[in-house]
């Protein structure tokens, strides 16, 4: 079942990889991108290191969705949904590519891996918290939980009117009371 699960994700993030590049909008796009990440997390999920897979799909559904309201927040393409391309220099992109591609799979078939000794750690999530960060892990943690709290209040700060001033107070009217006419689906 492991096998069955691996190759759907591998598949699932390399061809989302693809049409990243092969879509027409930023904001499509973007969500491949999201989806690429989210099948890339579930081949961590399969070796035992829940943590940091739940750690990148949430990290990649907060970047990716930022990304798209910055996007239709500034870009002169509302919405990032109009045609355009992705690639620039598309020759010289594909030979890069490639000239990579072969690199590294020769490195990954040709190297001579070391065999593992040491038994498994009881917890594999615990023990790579421990090897990279070390004793700066509760410092990544608080950063974390700023970083977080910073986004929501910079959302909320951006959004001078809401539901409330709208509707008023109780949501008692019946038509919004929008400065400019025509505002949002009143």
């Amino acid at each position: 079942m492991a096998q069955v699960i691996f190759w759907v994700c591998a598949v699932g993030a390399v061809t989302s990889g693809i049409a990243v590049f092969r879509l027409d909008s930023m904001a499509r796009a973007t969500f491949a991108l999201l989806l690429s990440f989210v099948f890339a997390a579930g081949t961590v999920f399969l070796v035992d290191l829940d943590y940091l897979a739940v750690l990148v799909v949430l990290m990649m559904i907060m970047e990716m969705v930022v990304m798209v309201v910055f996007m239709i927040m500034y870009m002169m393409n509302p919405g990032g949904l109009m045609p355009m391309t992705m690639v620039h220099n598309q020759k010289g992109a594909a030979a890069i590519s490639a000239v990579v591609f072969v690199a590294l799979t020769s490195v990954a078939l040709l190297a001579d891996w070391p065999e593992r000794d040491d038994p498994h750690p009881a917890d594999p999530t615990t023990s790579l918290g421990e090897a990279i960060m070390g004793s700066k892990m509760l410092v990544m943690i608080v950063v974390g939980l700023v970083l977080f709290t910073t986004i929501v209040a910079t959302v909320v700060l951006a959004t001078h009117r809401g539901r409330y001033d709208r509707y008023g107070e109780r949501l008692e009217r019946r038509r919004p009371d929008d400065p400019v006419e025509g505002g949002v689906s009143g």
